[in-house]
């Protein structure tokens, strides 16, 4: 089996309900379970401010599926619940990452593992961070607990509530 931590983000329509609803068919996944969910925390938008926030977590999941079947599963879960790719960093009902594949670096057309956006979103390593600090990002080799700490970002990641 191996482990793959998954970003969710919402910014239209019931964002906590579309969250849930995405991870109970992460859970669906054949082969897959959701071990762990972080938080919710709601931030600003990035690459387009002009949109609502996002409210976003991450979850932790154990699966016997490939990376790229994995991030297939995650392309049509977004689509199930009303996700239509039409503009790049503009608003969406649910936006989900894989960020990381066990310790693996994958560098594929399509398929890019680290996520290669996690060093710059606070938004990511808020959720991550309560979810697994000491968990060694495979490029930058620092924890993600020590990545959030040597960062500054401009924008707010607030508390929203707890999922699970």
């Amino acid at each position: 089996m191996n482990r793959a931590m998954i970003g969710l983000g919402s910014n239209t329509g019931d964002r906590e309900r579309l969250i849930r609803s995405a991870l109970d068919l992460l859970n669906a996944i054949p082969g897959t379970r959701v071990i762990r969910a972080s938080s919710l925390y709601d931030s600003e938008p990035v690459g387009n401010p002009d949109q609502p926030d996002y409210l976003n977590a991450a979850a932790i999941l154990e699966t016997d599926r490939p990376a790229r079947q994995l991030l297939w599963h995650l392309l049509l879960i977004e689509a199930r619940l009303g996700r239509e790719r039409r503009k790049r960093w503009g608003p969406r009902p649910i936006d989900l990452d894989l960020l990381f594949y066990d310790s693996r670096v994958i560098d594929e057309p399509d398929l890019t593992v680290p996520h290669p956006r996690i060093l710059e979103r606070p938004f990511v390593l808020v959720p991550l961070d309560e979810l697994a600090p000491s968990y060694v990002h495979p490029t930058a080799g620092r924890t993600i607990h020590e990545l959030l700490k040597e960062r500054k970002f401009s924008s707010a990641v607030r508390f929203w509530g707890r999922l699970w």
